[in-house]
This record gives C-alpha cells, structure tokens and sequence, in this order.
C-alpha cells in the first residue's frame, strides 16, 4: 500500500526534477569582421582601426570589430565582391582600381588640382551623398576618403613641364595618362620595385603621394619633389547590405554617425603625415622642393583637359557627366575655402 502511495509522488518528483527553468542569458556583442588589403602601417589601415575603436565606442561595445589588414581576408581586385557575397562584412577597397565600374565617382580621380586629402575626401563624400549612384546599390557604406594628390619625386629636378619630356617616371592607373599629355615617358611597375629601378636609373622618378618619401625611404634617392597635385586614389569603406539590415535601429545610428566625421579625419590623418614626411626629406636628405610657375600650372591644365572631356564623354548620356564635373569643382573650390 505505502508502495502505490510513494510511486506516483516519487513520478512526479522526477518530472519536475526534469523540468530545467530557462535562466536569462546576457547577450554578447556582436562581431564584424573587417577586411582591407594594404599593410597594417598604411593610412588606409590605420583609419580602418579608428575607425573601429570609435563603433565599438559609440555602440557602448554592443558590436566589436575584428579587423584583418594586408590581404589576410580579402585581396585588393576582390575586395567589394568579396563583401557583397558575404566573405567580410565590411571592407575598405580602392575604387579607382575598379576602372569604369563607378562612373560618378571617377571624376574625383581626374587631375583637378587637388590641394590635398581633406578637400578630396570631403568632396567625395558630398558627391556621393548627392547623386547615391547605383553602382554602391549593393552594399552599405559606411565612409569614403582620398590618398594625398600625386606629386613627382625625381632625381633630378623637374623645374617646369618642358623637363617631363622623355622623362621616365613611374606611374600608376591615372597617373598613366596623365603623364603621356604632360610629355612624360610612364612606366607601370609594382612599388616594391621602385627602389631598386631608381638606383639602377631604369626610371629617373616616381609620382604618388608624398608621404611615400619617409614611409619607404624615397627621399634616399629622390632629392627633388616637384608640387603637382595631380590625380588622388579613392577609397570606400562598405558593409554587406544583409548584415547592415539586421543591425538594430541604434546602432546603424551610430554606425552612421561616423561617416563623414572619418572621411574627414582620415584626410586630415593623411596630410599631416605628408606634411612630416616632406619635412623629415629635407631636414634628413636636404631634399628641395620645387613649384611650378603660374604659367607652366595653366598650361599643365590645358594638356590634361583631354581627361577630362573624355570622362564626360564616356560616362554617356545616362550620367550627366558634365554637371558632375561642375559639382565636384564646386565642391572642391569649398572646401578649399572652409578646410583648416
């Protein structure tokens, strides 16, 4: 009797004991893994972990970056698709490796004068907030910047654009043609190889931005910069638009809240590290630097014009090429007003 009494009271203790209450559970942050392909010492990556730190910060750690410099993700050519298909959710690549694929956006590689980074990537981030093209349709983004304009680093002086006839310099992408209009001979080969090519006196100079004359020991060789300021590089910063998507509301905001703030530190970041790296040239290898006549800038602009005429021409009728033009000149002469 005392048997069939305990059983089912024992059943049921062992049902409940059975039974797990659900306990809240924290939820942890969330994790975005951040591609970019230069070294980590670049500007691009050093903005990249910036700009990391202040997401963490403004999400108050709800989401944390992992970022992944040098190619160790993604390469540079298959960056944005890589992100688009979901390889990294976000990813810094360069647009003008991307000839033709971003037609309103290539107009800030033309050779417009381009005083430095700053204006360049203020004037890049408006022109895309104002005309959002349809070629970034497929992805968020987050931020756009500039490299500094390209100058000439030679050694020997380039003291007018008569100087660049015949003259072997490297160059790449825009810069090109740019230097075929201006007389130059241009030679197209990977920077690693630059030094070696300017000992050797396969070229006799190089054009990019100047920060490159402390940060790979240009100026050892190059005792001359001449200021061009030429075609810029551009860049953009974007997220995988599925995963932007199941962000929360809050933190899109914050996400959002440091787009053109970056694009401006970035190219503050920039020029100022081109502003020592030009003064340690000269205090360390008494390099000169070099300006060109009023003259010799506007007969500059005249040879290069042909860029831009065939920008608009290409871009065709289904982008106004010609207003662009306009827009990103105006933008330009702006920001060289009210940049500091």
């Amino acid at each position: 009797m005392k048997m069939r009494v305990l059983c089912p009271l024992l059943a049921v203790l062992l049902i409940a004991s059975a039974v797990v209450v659900p306990q809240p559970v924290a939820a942890g942050p969330l994790t975005l893994t951040y591609a970019n392909f230069p070294p980590a010492s670049t500007f691009p990556c050093v903005q990249m972990e910036r700009w990391k730190t202040e997401a963490e910060k403004r999400t108050d750690r709800a989401v944390q970056i992992q970022t992944f410099p040098g190619g160790t993700l993604l390469g540079a050519k298959n960056m944005l698709d890589g992100v688009i298909s979901g390889q990294a959710d976000i990813g810094c690549f360069a647009m003008s490796y991307h000839p033709g694929r971003f037609p309103v956006l290539e107009v800030v590689d033309l050779p417009l004068g381009w005083s430095n980074a700053t204006v360049a990537s203020l004037a890049l981030w408006d022109l895309y907030n104002q005309y959002q093209p349809e070629s970034l349709s497929k992805v968020k983004v987050l931020t756009l910047f500039t490299c500094p304009p390209a100058n000439i680093m030679s050694i020997k002086p380039v003291r007018t654009i008569d100087d660049l006839k015949g003259f072997e310099i490297r160059a790449a992408g825009t810069g090109v043609k740019v230097f075929e209009l201006l007389g130059a001979a241009p030679i197209g080969m990977p920077q690693s190889d630059v030094p070696d090519a300017l000992h050797r006196g396969v070229i006799q100079g190089m054009a990019s931005s100047l920060e490159v004359m402390k940060d790979f020991k240009y100026a050892e060789y190059c005792r001359f910069i001449t200021m061009t300021n030429l075609q810029v590089v551009t860049f953009g910063v974007v997220m995988n638009l599925d995963r932007w998507k199941t962000l929360p509301e809050k933190t899109q905001a914050a996400l959002n809240s440091l787009g053109r703030e970056q694009a401006e530190w970035t190219g503050r970041y920039v020029d100022d590290h081109v502003t020592e790296a030009v003064a340690w040239s000269k205090k360390t290898y008494n390099v000169e630097v070099i300006s060109l006549s009023p003259g010799d800038r506007e007969r500059m602009d005249q040879l290069l014009k042909p860029l831009v005429d065939g920008y608009i021409a290409r871009v065709g009728s289904s982008i106004p090429g010609e207003k662009i033009v306009k827009d990103v000149i105006a933008l330009k002469k702006r920001y060289e007003r009210t940049v500091k």
